[in-house]
């Protein structure tokens, strides 16, 4: 079930960012690379004022949060994280439709998002295309991601 995010889910969405990150990225990036990605641990108070800035929905499947994404200011697509006892379940493709509809109900033009190389083929998917592959530095740790942006007529 999608819906919108609520304080409580706070310490949910925060785990599935956290196991999304230091397990299922894994695929693609190196231990050090989910380490310097995952950063410091985050406080939860500060997490759940994040969460309720940007337009944050869940999916939620039998009472767990499977997991969650945003639209932030501008149609930027900030976070899209999969629990990994969620995976290959749909749970992405069902995020990003509801973050579709909203952008399209806000009158949005496009949709934004740097995609990692784990999420790049879910975004594709949904419609997004890559503008450019870049390089990012998280200390002196780098990762490849993706730049993409999906065209939504409204604006």
């Amino acid at each position: 079930m999608i819906r919108g995010y609520d304080e409580r889910d706070a310490a949910a969405t925060l785990e599935v960012f956290e196991r999304a990150i230091l397990e299922t990225a894994r695929s693609e990036y190196s231990e050090e690379q989910v380490r310097a990605w995952a950063g410091g641990p985050r406080e939860l108070a500060a997490w759940n004022v994040e969460r309720l800035a940007t337009r944050t929905v869940v999916d939620e499947i039998d009472g767990a949060v499977a997991g969650f994404s945003d639209l932030g200011v501008g149609g930027y697509v900030d976070r899209l994280f999969v629990h990994p006892s969620f995976a290959r379940r749909g749970v992405a493709g069902r995020l990003l439709d509801a973050v579709v509809a909203i952008g399209v109900a806000d009158g949005l033009g496009e949709l934004t998002t740097h995609a990692s190389l784990v999420a790049r083929p879910v975004f594709e998917r949904a419609g997004f295309e890559v503008v450019h592959r870049e390089t990012v530095a998280r200390g002196a740790i780098t990762l490849d991601r993706f730049l993409m942006r999906r065209m939504l007529g409204g604006a």
